[in-house]
């Protein structure tokens, strides 16, 4: 009898383990990596005032877990967004100009035909190897993947995620790598290719005689549409489509970049936050979970331009649409258990705040703030210079305007002129226009969610690949 009773336990222990071990679903990994391209500490402090005074927050200033990252490139002590990028996306160091390719491969200018269209027979022939993106990861995982940006979605940030090229000026060749089963398609996305791509650079997606730049005839956009992908190419499109009903979406709202934020029109192009939340809803149908770059790209060509109210108006718009993102993520994920949200920019400006200013609070009708002439704190006079002129709060190391001699010829310069929106800050070094240059100084970085506590310190941006790999568990 005893060995009876025993038989019927150890039966009856194996019944109950073979219910406990029915296989159960796996928690989805959700990853949403925010680059906002030329994002410079200074340029943060500087929004911040524009938005909501010294003594206000944005949303990046509440993520709990923060760290500084180096940013140098291969060969450079200031980088370009192709390499900085690439870093965060691969985990190794390459040289200014080159997307996701070992270090050893060399930037090579692009040759351009006759009307300036640059042709794919820059990179050669053993001229480095791919290596693998967060992206391609996620996606041998099953995971789903987005893209979104401002800028053109063949862009060097946004490339980084997808293709591996010598040199991003190749934008023909970056964008061919979207379109899964055509020549050139970047076989490391898997057989569907990425799930949502929304952006600006429509161009590069169409052939000459519908106002496109490619050399090979291809229509893109038509090869994608073949490939099940939902198209739209405007804000009313671009809304009515239902993600509930939506698979995979391409969105190229512009034949460039898309507009700064301060010119959108609503009713022609999304803003950011819009393209993000969209794709989350989008990518969220998949229960293993998905990888999502969002980058703010104008906040650099604004920087570039040294246009500073752009550059601060397109930071807070890269803002609203983090605060969107983590309300969105909220509601699938109330504790972010599942989810990690990390914010960061790839490299720096020349972008300075001068002098001893009064505090200015926000930017508002009639109060310029961060933007004006610079008012001492002590009695809000106008400050001024060894040349008697006023000077603005904000200045750049380097840019297109620069004053050849004596400033006294501004004695009139006032909050009305500094304040517009096109005004281009006063700048150190004089260069052509367009061409402030980017800085070398650290980075910062804010997480939020699964893993995030692993983000702290100071750190070089490969280490930014496995830290988020480590924390989603990619």
């Amino acid at each position: 009898m005893l060995a009876k009773r025993i038989i019927a336990v150890l039966v009856s222990a194996a019944l109950l383990s073979s219910c406990g071990t029915t296989k159960t679903t796996e928690e989805p990994k959700r990853v949403i990596f925010f680059l906002g391209d030329g994002m410079g500490m200074t340029t943060m402090t500087a929004a911040r005032i524009y938005a909501v005074g010294e003594d206000g927050e944005l949303t990046i200033d509440t993520l709990p877990e923060t760290a500084f990252v180096k940013t140098f490139s291969n060969d450079a002590q200031v980088t370009d967004s192709a390499p900085s990028m690439s870093a965060y996306m691969t985990g190794v160091k390459m040289n200014n100009e080159v997307l996701a390719m070992s270090s050893d491969t060399l930037a090579k200018d692009p040759v351009a035909d006759a009307n300036g269209n640059k042709l794919a027979n820059a990179c050669g022939s053993n001229n480095g190897k791919p290596v693998q993106t967060l992206l391609e990861i996620a996606k041998s995982q099953g995971l789903s993947a987005g893209v979104v940006t401002t800028t053109r979605i063949t862009h060097a940030t946004p490339a980084a995620t997808y293709a591996h090229i010598c040199h991003r000026d190749l934008e023909n060749d970056i964008a061919a790598a979207l379109v899964p089963g055509g020549a050139g398609f970047n076989a490391a996305l898997g057989v569907n290719g990425i799930d949502v791509v929304l952006g600006g650079g429509r161009q590069f997606f169409l052939p000459a005689a519908k106002g496109g730049k490619r050399v090979d005839g291809r229509d893109l956009i038509e090869e994608l549409k073949a490939k099940s992908y939902a198209y739209a190419g405007n804000a009313s499109e671009f809304s009515a489509l239902d993600p509930a009903r939506t698979e995979r979406l391409v969105g190229l709202f512009t034949a460039s970049h898309m507009s700064y934020d301060l010119d959108r029109d609503p009713a022609k192009e999304p803003s950011l936050a819009e393209m993000t939340t969209k794709a989350m809803d989008i990518l969220n149908k998949n229960d293993k979970g998905y990888f999502l770059m969002v980058e703010g790209g104008r906040i650099d060509h604004a920087l570039h331009e040294t246009t500073a109210k752009k550059a601060l108006q397109d930071t807070v718009a890269f803002d609203n649409a983090i605060k969107a993102a983590i309300d969105k993520a909220r509601v699938a994920d109330p504790t972010l258990k599942n989810t990690l949200i990390v914010v960061t920019a790839d490299h720096d400006h020349t972008l300075v705040l001068n002098g001893y200013a009064k505090r200015t609070g926000k930017t508002a009708a009639g109060s310029p703030g961060v933007l004006g002439v610079l008012k001492s704190y002590v009695d809000g006079s106008v400050a001024k210079d060894l040349d008697g002129a006023p000077y603005t709060i904000i200045g750049f190391g380097n840019g297109e305007n620069r004053t050849q001699g004596s400033r006294a010829a501004l004695a009139s310069l006032d909050d009305s002129t500094a304040g517009a929106d096109t005004y281009h800050q006063e700048a150190v070094v004089r260069m052509g226009a367009g061409s402030e240059t980017h800085g070398g100084t650290d980075v910062f970085l804010g997480a939020i969610g699964k893993g995030a506590d692993g983000f702290l310190g100071t750190i070089d941006n490969t280490q930014v690949f496995n830290l988020v790999r480590t924390a989603a568990g990619l």
